[in-house]
């Protein structure tokens, strides 16, 4: 059993896994990477194997997440696979219900490169933005289509729900650029606009 302590220290992208199996199957560490890219990767983490694997180590230890290890019908190499625990189940809900929520961390390179315009030539300061606005369409379209993958799939009406989210959010900075690449262009053509 996890002690009280647990639910305090454990960090946010271990309760973004376990919110991963709290979904009610048994997954594999690829599976986790495939789901996380899926939907998590639009407004909060795109982990990488190595991280996926130290957090569900971290999850057994705390007793939230149980693994066992199962044959493959192809013939490879056995599959682990893990398991959301009753007591991951609760300390999970008891996160989403109670924690405090963080408010957003904006770091975002095409504002700071904004900053830092009058370092650089107007054209490579358009290209930013172009990049950006490029980038924002990309990802937008991206969430639509996984939307269209999960809106039939009832246990996942929240997370389409945040994918909409996502849709919207980056249909938005698409929209900003393209008013950011209109304020430069209203713009005294003078060096030294500075704040």
């Amino acid at each position: 059993m996890a002690d009280e302590t647990n639910t305090r220290t454990l960090p946010a992208t271990s309760w973004a896994v376990l919110g991963l199996l709290s979904f009610g199957e048994e997954l594999s560490g690829y599976d986790l990477k495939k789901w996380s890219d899926w939907s998590l990767r639009f407004f909060y983490w795109s982990p990488s194997f190595s991280q996926i694997y130290s957090e569900l180590k971290r999850l057994e230890k705390a007793g939230y997440a149980t693994s066992r290890m199962i044959a493959q019908d192809t013939g490879t190499r056995d599959k682990r696979v893990y398991r959301i625990t009753d007591e991951g189940m609760a300390a999970v809900r008891e996160w989403a219900r109670e924690a405090p929520v963080d408010p957003p961390v904006l770091k975002h390179g095409p504002m700071l490169r904004m900053w830092l315009g009058h370092l650089l030539e107007p054209e490579r300061m358009r290209e930013v933005l172009l990049g950006h606005q490029e980038f924002a369409e990309k990802m937008r379209r991206r969430a639509v289509a996984d939307t269209e993958g999960a809106k039939d799939e009832a246990a996942w009406a929240y997370p389409a729900l945040t994918l909409k989210w996502a849709e919207r959010y980056y249909a938005s900075e698409r929209d900003l650029a393209a008013a950011m690449l209109e304020d430069i262009e209203a713009l005294p053509p003078e060096p030294g606009n500075r704040p």
